[in-house]
């Protein structure tokens, strides 16, 4: 008698097609690399992705994605991925083909593409939140950090409560000195007030042009040199770092940040004045078990080294992880490019690299 698949047998059957969509939209914009067209390189790496899930057996919707559609590049938020075969398990899909764009086209570091799914139930209608606002306010920490407050040794952190008070919590949970802390910050005018604090307490500064999907997973890894993420960044990226981190056990906190008046009046059309002010944990933001993330590098970032290109050989680096297990594998793929082919969407066929 056939049984009905569990929700870790659907995980484990296609998780590694996860990667492969991360690892192909890899490989097809490193080639825009420091050629200073975003748009170009973002196309790129959503053709490879819709490439792969075209002959991927789930019935996947982009929940966590980019908003109204205009003639730039991308994968929206409603957008279909997978066959959609009757009874095939349904997903709820998040993205950032390229989590960096701004740096691939200037040939800086710190660009990923990035991927997170979370298998849906059949009496559940959905498993990620999608926050309405354009950004939010963040702060994302380690394990370490995050079992030293649920068991009550120390006081919690809180997105509301003044940013030195998290230094200090954070120092005290990882036994060091505020001085000896690094926070990454992402290098915008809206994040001054972190900076300033961070310089006045004496941690360590760590400036990012791009790309803080990497960094706020990074304070989950422990080689990664990093501590704490704070600033205000993209919505679509904290949720896919929540994902990440009910794997990694890191916690983050999230709120949304209206930039004015006139946003936070168009909020109030969806939301209530209580859900603008309020304080989302990741397991608000990514619920159930269910949960899976990976990411390739494109260029090298605090999360994972880019693609190197030596002689006819391409090599990417992945991460793959799954709440469930709680496995985090760490993937070193090397593709010769005399053979390998990607699968496009727009030519419908395979593609040398």
């Amino acid at each position: 008698m056939n049984q009905k698949p569990t929700q870790q047998d659907v995980e484990r059957n296609i998780e590694f097609e996860f990667v492969r969509a991360t690892e192909n939209a890899a490989l097809n914009s490193i080639h825009w690399m420091g050629r200073g067209n975003k748009e170009a390189a973002d196309a790129a790496a959503c053709d490879a992705i819709y490439g792969v899930f075209d002959f991927v057996d789930i019935s996947g919707e982009v929940v966590i994605g980019e908003g109204i559609k205009d003639n730039a590049p991308g994968i929206f938020l409603g957008d279909k991925l997978g066959t959609w075969k009757p009874g095939s398990p349904k997903f709820d899909i998040a993205l950032d083909p390229i989590d960096g764009t701004s740096n691939i086209s200037k040939g800086l570091p710190n660009s990923i593409s990035v991927l997170s799914a979370a298998w849906v139930p059949d009496d559940k209608k959905c498993c990620m939140v999608n926050i309405p606002s354009f950004y939010v306010e963040k702060i994302a920490y380690g394990r370490d950090v995050a079992e030293a407050i649920s068991k009550n040794d120390l006081a919690p952190i809180r997105l509301d409560a003044p940013f030195y008070r998290t230094l200090v919590i954070a120092a005290t949970a990882l036994k060091k000195r505020i001085s000896d802390l690094v926070v990454v910050v992402l290098d915008r005018p809206r994040n001054q007030s972190y900076i300033d604090t961070i310089r006045k307490e004496g941690a360590s500064l760590r400036l990012i042009s791009d790309g803080d999907i990497a960094a706020a997973v990074a304070p989950s890894l422990h080689d990664s040199g990093v501590d704490l993420y704070a600033g205000i960044g993209g919505a679509p990226e904290g949720i896919l770092t929540a994902t990440a981190l009910k794997a990694l056990g890191g916690e983050i906190q999230l709120r949304m940040w209206p930039r004015d008046d006139a946003e936070r009046s168009e909020l109030l059309n969806t939301v209530s004045e209580s859900d603008i002010n309020r304080i989302y944990y990741r397991d608000d933001l990514v619920s159930g078990e269910s949960a899976l993330f990976c990411a390739t590098g494109i260029s090298d970032s605090a999360l994972l080294p880019g693609v190197k290109l030596v002689g006819n050989t391409a090599v990417t680096h992945s991460i793959l992880m799954r709440a469930r297990s709680k496995t985090v594998r760490y993937i070193r793929a090397v593709h010769n490019l005399s053979q390998k082919t990607i699968h496009l969407r727009s030519s419908a066929g395979e593609k040398r690299i």
